[in-house]
């Protein structure tokens, strides 16, 4: 009986805090199918009345906020950004957690001492360096900057001090150079921990919205996160257009998170601190 009753009180803690969390998201997505009256209305209604899609209509037909180029552009540089990182990361991880070289130790101190580092005290130089380079108002900007990630190359060396060693040493015995052995070994036992570095980073692209604004100056050029918010200004508010763009901005991170989840928690589980 007493076991009964703790699993209930377990799947009753469970139940409400999934309420709790889900509950904003259902939020969202039923405002973004109010009117623009309903969507401001208090107290506020959990059903539209009547169902409308003007907001995705709006959002998607007008030429002053181009939604649908600001994802398209989203996706390119959050893309392409994690691309970067996983290749960056990956090659300095392996030398951090194999190679033998003096320094080595130093290396890695100075490496993770940036992330104690705020980002934005850098947003002023890497201002400049964008400008100089001329990759102001750019996809390039926002693409490039970060594509050295500090906290990739702590994460992956993690993985790779923890596989094991008699792997490589086999494929030496059978001639295998360093440079294959990281490739042909390596990097195929190293599938979960590069996965969800890359979904990492895309989230964090994907989610940026300080250093568009900054580097980004044209309508058609903008990042979603970054054009979202112009739908505030240019609209008085329009809680309906906000809720429809917070939606499309969310539907590709939650896809992606649900392909990958079995990668993400297998390469956290196994990329515990050692060394």
């Amino acid at each position: 009986m007493t076991g009964s009753l703790g699993r209930v009180l377990r799947y009753t803690v469970l139940v409400v805090l999934t309420l709790l969390f889900v509950s904003p998201l259902l939020f969202v997505l039923i405002t973004s199918f109010k009117t623009p009256g309903e969507a401001v209305q208090t107290p506020p209604t959990w059903w539209p009345n009547p169902f409308s899609l003007q907001a995705y209509e709006r959002i998607f037909d007008a030429t002053d906020t181009p939604v649908f180029r600001w994802f398209l552009n989203s996706m390119l540089a959050a893309t392409a950004n994690a691309a970067l990182v996983v290749v960056t990361a990956a090659l300095a991880a392996y030398a951090l957690a194999r190679l033998e070289f003096r320094g080595k130790r130093v290396v890695l101190a100075l490496i993770v001492s940036t992330l104690f580092v705020p980002p934005v005290i850098l947003v002023i130089p890497n201002y400049e360096i964008v400008g100089r380079l001329y990759w102001l108002d750019t996809l390039v900007a926002i693409i490039v900057p970060t594509a050295a990630s500090a906290f990739g190359v702590f994460f992956l060396r993690q993985f790779f001090i923890g596989l094991p060693r008699e792997l490589e040493e086999s494929a030496f015995l059978d001639g295998a150079n360093r440079w294959q052995v990281f490739t042909r070994v390596v990097l195929p036992l190293s599938k979960p921990a590069l996965a969800t570095l890359a979904l990492l980073s895309f989230l964090t692209n994907w989610n940026d919205f300080l250093w568009p604004v900054y580097v980004l100056f044209s309508p058609e050029n903008q990042t979603l996160q970054a054009g979202l918010s112009t739908l505030q200004s240019a609209n008085a508010v329009r809680y309906d257009l906000l809720m429809a763009g917070a939606v499309v901005a969310s539907v590709p991170v939650l896809l992606l998170y649900l392909v990958a989840q079995r990668f993400v928690i297998e390469g956290v589980s196994r990329s515990g601190v050692k060394g």
